[in-house]
């Protein structure tokens, strides 16, 4: 009984798929069904169908023909009306035997529309279900978008500076691509790459701006209302290190086992360089603002290390440069250090 419910299913899915194509011929579009039912289980089971129909079609003539013989008996109703029945009972169950006859392997039928939906491809043997499945699960290799946004202070081991006497909000805002490599399919290891666009804003505290004097900058005092002032700066980043996946190993069938690269919890480390695009000081105060794009000083160059933890497709991050944020002696020795969140990384 299941497998009649099973094929009578199959069969109006089919049908289903037919009708639509007949309406969509005019347009020249695949209707859902088509990308969802194997061209070769569709074919064979349009095949069924077509012979299950031949087969009702033949039985109901021969049955009709002998309704005939028995109306022209002119039996009482209650007498015509078993009888009937009889011959009805009796053409049903020619039609259960010859349907049975048929053979249909249903078992078939349902592997072939499994592999399909798994693979989107007819495969007919082992051999080549392994190979697509093997095809299907590589080894992670690929470019993927990533966005952060961290909250940026300074590390120093001299006295404090003015810089960092007076510095107020301070972020790195980044977004770039990230190259993803892993090392094997089953393998928790990958290396990871990319580039990106870093811009960091240092905002100074307690009205203080920052202002050159014989090309040395430093940090004075706004004479009046300020509203803004901010130090921002570009740079070009390049990323270079290596990440772990605590996943678990996923069996995809006939054997083959794979890792998801960009699943579950990651941790991953990195060392990091970068060139400096741009730096542009805004102020904004007593109704005047300026925003000057020349030299302050800021180190052309950086280069420092990240340690992330990932859960799927968020992380968090800690990164600190081994580089001075300002090139030479203007504010000693001060180190940028960023905690963070990601998107993609």
């Amino acid at each position: 009984m299941i497998k009649k419910f099973i094929i009578t299913g199959m069969l109006c899915l089919v049908a289903t798929s037919l009708h639509a194509q007949k309406k969509t011929l005019g347009i020249n579009l695949q209707s859902k069904e088509d990308t969802t039912v194997s061209p070769i289980v569709k074919e064979k089971v349009e095949e069924y169908a077509s012979k299950i129909n031949a087969i009702i079609q033949e039985e109901k003539k021969l049955m009709e023909a002998e309704l005939v013989i028995l109306q022209a008996k002119n039996l009482e109703k209650t007498e015509f009306d078993k009888q009937k029945a009889q011959i009805a009972d009796t053409y049903s169950q020619k039609i259960d035997q010859k349907i049975e006859a048929l053979g249909f392997d249903l078992d078939q039928v349902i592997q072939k529309q499994v592999r399909y939906s798994l693979l989107n491809s007819d495969v007919t043997s082992n051999e080549e279900l392994k190979a697509q499945l093997l095809k299907k699960y590589r080894p992670t290799k690929n470019l993927e978008g990533y966005f952060s946004y961290g909250i940026m202070t300074f590390t120093n081991d001299k006295p404090d500076n003015d810089l960092d006497k007076n510095v107020g909000y301070a972020n790195n805002l980044e977004f770039g691509l990230k190259f993803n490599y892993q090392f094997s399919r089953t393998s928790p290891w990958g290396l990871i790459s990319g580039l990106g666009f870093s811009w960091r804003t240092v905002r100074p505290d307690n009205n203080m701006i920052f202002t050159k004097q014989n090309n040395e900058v430093m940090l004075s005092k706004y004479e009046g209302s300020l509203d803004k002032s901010k130090l921002r700066t570009g740079y070009l980043m390049v990323p270079f290190g290596f990440q772990y996946n605590f996943s678990k190993l996923k069996t995809a069938g006939m054997d083959v086992q794979y890792r998801p690269y960009s699943e579950g919890l990651r941790i991953g480390a990195n060392v990091y360089g970068g060139i400096k695009m741009s730096t542009n000081n805004i102020v904004k105060g007593d109704g005047q603002s300026f925003r000057d794009r020349s030299n302050y000083q800021v180190n052309p160059f950086v280069y420092g290390a990240q340690f992330t933890v990932s859960y799927d497709n968020v992380s968090v991050f800690v990164k600190r440069d081994f580089s001075n944020f300002f090139k030479d002696s203007y504010f000693e020795n001060d180190k940028a250090l960023v905690f963070g969140v990601a998107l993609g990384w």
